[in-house]
């Protein structure tokens, strides 16, 4: 077995990751649900075999050091993000497929308000999700829809690169952590000398980026980025509570100011069992939404976001509602998704 055959597989049966782990089958997560590969369980040797090829020898001899990496490899079938570790004194690796062909905006069935956001020239939007939520691919679709319709200068600070973008109207750099920079605060610090209209950073993923990145918002550049939150008031909160006490008053001015909108997504398979369908929360900074980020009140959006359709928002729990009338995902699914799991069961009773 080499790892060619398995990322063919992984390829054929359009699976989202492979996962190789000394003591495990190779499995492929297909759908959300992971199948076995084979019966057999890899040993330690053989899972090292296995990713050495797809690893460059100096980044191999960084992880034997460090003991983490995170890179990517391509091939003629996709590109894929590697995150290697060491589980019980063994490699383990997760490998995650990127197609190499960027989904439109409108294949990934976006909230038609997010094609706004594309055309903002400065101001924050967040995608928000879990692992494994499509984040990154909502991302690539924004960036991907900027780069035809707008002649500006985007650039991208990803851990490690994973779409790849072609340069059309705009002019597109894409830098990669460990590759193209050393470290991810120090190219957030200097991406403003770098005359950029829009920048992407992959993740914010502490206090650093996120300062950095309400900066470069608040300095009039169009800032597109990721947090591993459920919905927009954690999203929120998020931001707030990774600054001391003393600053937060601040930041909620700040953020305030700069945010534009967050989209909240989840992945959820299919009733049918033809793959996953994207359930998405959407919430766009009206002047009431800004003036309560302001205030500290963030309970209150929730009411706002549910009000808000005017303007083109949408709760989570609604969107998984209308998934559900349409039998496009099942109740259990529904419920099992959904915010107000309370809530979601009177309105599939009809109660509501």
């Amino acid at each position: 077995m080499e790892i060619k055959e398995l990322l063919t597989k992984l390829n054929q049966t359009q699976g989202s990751d492979l996962l190789l782990a000394a003591g495990n089958p190779p499995c492929l997560r297909i759908n959300n649900a992971l199948v076995k590969i084979e019966q057999q369980n890899l040993t330690p040797e053989e899972t090292e075999a296995l990713v050495t090829p797809i690893i460059r020898p100096k980044e191999m001899e960084e992880f034997k050091r460090l003991k983490e990496l995170d890179t990517s490899y391509e091939d003629k079938m996709s590109r894929y993000r590697i995150n290697l570790h060491y589980q019980m004194g063994h490699i383990g690796a997760t490998i995650r497929r990127i197609p190499k062909e960027i989904p439109s905006m409108e294949s990934l069935k976006l909230p038609p308000k997010v094609m706004d956001f594309t055309n903002l020239e400065r101001g924050l939007v967040l995608v928000t999700g879990p692992t494994g939520s499509g984040k990154s691919t909502t991302q690539a679709a924004m960036i991907d829809q900027i780069n035809k319709t707008r002649a500006c200068h985007i650039i991208t600070i990803e851990d490690p690169i994973e779409f790849v973008h072609t340069p059309k109207l705009s002019v597109i750099e894409q830098r990669e952590v460990g590759f193209d920079t050393a470290f991810f605060g120090e190219a957030l610090k200097r991406v403003l000398r770098q005359i950029p209209d829009v920048i992407l950073v992959g993740e914010m993923r502490d206090l650093e980026s996120i300062q950095m990145a309400i900066t470069a918002a608040e300095t009039g550049h169009l800032v597109i980025s990721t947090l591993h939150t459920q919905d927009a008031v954690q999203s929120i909160d998020r931001i707030i509570d990774v600054f001391p006490p003393h600053q937060q008053q601040q930041i909620r001015s700040m953020l305030s100011l700069t945010i534009q909108g967050i989209i909240s997504q989840q992945l959820i398979p299919r009733q049918d069992g033809k793959g996953l369908v994207g359930a998405f929360e959407l919430l766009v900074a009206t002047p009431a939404i800004r003036n309560i980020i302001r205030k500290g009140a963030t309970q209150d959006i929730y009411s706002m976001i549910e009000l808000g359709g005017a303007f083109g928002m949408q709760t989570m729990d609604s969107t998984l509602f209308e998934l559900f009338k349409k039998g496009l995902i099942s109740k259990n699914e529904a419920l099992a998704n959904s915010i107000s799991h309370e809530k979601m069961e009177k309105l599939i009773e009809g109660k509501i």
